[in-house]
This record gives structure tokens, sequence and C-alpha cells, in this order.
């Protein structure tokens, strides 16, 4: 059985000392044998709290994006190298925000997915598709390409350390509501291409589910057969609705 795992994506929240305070009330409600993976992805301001809060714990801690490239002329990046060396364990490849507004496309994912994967950090790789795509009926195309691509430079060996997380970037602050059925329909596409790719490998990738998970929605989310856990965003910001969303993971 694959182990659950539930991430959260602060995004651009939280200063230092609300990171801080945030970890030491998350430290208390989560037991010293978690029956799942818990990541916290941090902003880069907070990413060394993070690092020192979270050090000799059960909760393990990520970048919420990070460059292929070890250095380079890339202003206000972070490279895998960098967050390899403050300690992260994670890395979120192409979140549908950094696809959106930062132009970070397949070939690059794919790039910052090996990057990753050669640093021993665990690549959670976003796909997902828009509003338009559904609509218009490519939303498995959009989805496929992205794995094609994303996944393109990875062994079959080294498969069973990724993250694949599905986002329904059109329930994602659009007014319309995704159904656990839409997650399930895609997450057992996603299943079988796997599968198809890597092979028995396939069968250990873990996938999560995206699109505004919480605490009273969770449930029915994660009791899904092809749902291994979630990349939770807003409802992470707080360590109380996180903790209770992560519950909902353990089956």
């Amino acid at each position: 059985m694959r182990r659950p795992i539930v991430a959260a994506n602060w995004k651009m929240h939280h200063t230092v000392g609300e990171a801080q305070r945030y970890l030491h009330r998350l430290l208390e409600l989560v037991p010293a044998d978690p029956p799942l993976d818990l990541v916290v992805l941090p902003s880069a301001t907070s990413i060394q709290a993070t690092a020192q809060s979270l050090a000799q714990t059960p909760i393990a801690w990520g970048a919420q994006s990070a460059r292929p490239e070890p250095e380079g002329p890339f202003t206000g990046e972070l490279s895998v190298r960098q967050v390899c060396e403050l300690g992260a364990s994670y890395v979120i490849c192409g979140h549908s925000e950094r696809r959106a507004l930062f132009n970070e496309d397949d070939k690059l994912v794919s790039r910052m997915v090996k990057a990753a994967l050669e640093s021993d950090l665990v690549p959670i790789m976003c796909v997902g598709e828009s509003l338009e795509q559904r609509r218009a009926g490519t939303d498995w195309q959009v989805g496929e390409k992205q794995l094609d691509v994303g996944l393109s430079q990875i062994e079959e060996q080294e498969s069973a350390r990724i993250v694949i997380a599905y986002e329904p970037v059109w329930a994602i602050g659009t007014g319309v509501a995704a159904q656990p059925e839409d997650a399930q329909q895609m997450a057992g596409r996603i299943r079988t291409w796997l599968g198809n790719r890597f092979g028995a490998s396939g069968e250990r990738i873990r996938i999560q589910y995206g699109g505004s998970v919480k605490p009273d929605n969770a449930q029915q989310f994660l009791e899904l057969a092809n749902v291994d856990g979630a990349l939770v965003g807003g409802a992470s910001l707080d360590p109380d609705s996180f903790w209770q969303i992560a519950q909902a993971a353990v089956r």
C-alpha cells in the first residue's frame, strides 16, 4: 500500500515569526510517528526558520520551486543545489501558478524533476488542465502531454520516488467546484499512464489531489482509490486545519 502524503504549500504567506509560531503549533498536534508523510513548503524567506524548526522531527520540508541549474543569472530564483544545502527533502515542480504566471513549460519542468532526483530530493510534479481546456474536452490530452514531457528523462528505477499532484486548475478560484468523480477519473488516467510508462514501479508512485482541499471536503477526495494524499494551498495556512486534512488521508 502506498503511504499517504499531505503537503502544505504556503505560497507567498507567513513571515519568519508567523512560520515559527505555525510550526510550533503543528508539532504540538502531530504524533512522534505519524502514519503518513507530512511536508511543509514555505516561502523563500521562511526556509531557514522552517529547516531549523523541523530538524529532528517527523515533518519534512521542501521548496515551492527550484531551478535545475546549479547557479547562474536567474534573479530572484533558488536552485535545487541551494535548497539541498539547507536540508530540503521535497520540491514542487511545475505548480499551476508557476506555469501560468512565470511561464514554466513542460520542458523546464522535466529538467527540474531530473535535477531534483539527482540531488536526492522528491519532486512533486504538478499536472492539470484549465477551465477552457476542460470545456474544450482536451483535459486528458493536456495532462498526458505534461506527463509525457515532464517525466521523459526519468528511468523506471528512479520513478517510484516521484509524487504527482493533480491540480484541476479549472476548479481553483473559478467558482466551478470539482467533484470526487472528477478527481477519481483523472487520477485513474494518470495511474494507468504511470503503469504503462514505468511498469510495476508506476504503481508505487503516489498521486496527490490539489483542488481547493479543505477540512470539510478532504475525506471525500482522500478516500478515493487512486488518490494518495493532497497538495493543500489556502487551507494549509492554519496548522489545525492542515492537520485535520492530513488525518483524513489515513485509511
